[in-house]
């Protein structure tokens, strides 16, 4: 891949980061990057997720808190939205 590519993929990823969470910090767009492929493996290949989490157990716990903390964060986000706009 070239530079020009890549950059333009990590705004991407920074903007996606800020819509579903708010926050653009290094550590956010990384979590979201993984929590974004893991998605993606887990409703298209499920028997494949469901395989590493049985022989990750401590790896499904870091990804079950993953899920959460973007919940919340999405939800509270969606809040402050709804507060602004009302």
């Amino acid at each position: 891949m070239n530079a020009r590519f890549t950059t333009e993929f990590d705004a991407l990823l920074e903007k996606f980061a800020e819509l579903l969470t708010g926050d653009t910090s290094p550590e956010m767009v990384e979590k979201i990057k993984v929590w974004s492929i893991y998605n993606h493996i887990h409703k298209t290949m499920p028997a494949l997720a469901s395989h590493w989490n049985q022989n990750h157990p401590e790896s499904k716990a870091d990804i079950r808190a993953l899920y959460e903390e973007v919940r919340n964060l999405n939800q509270k986000l969606k809040e402050a939205n709804k507060q602004t706009e009302g």
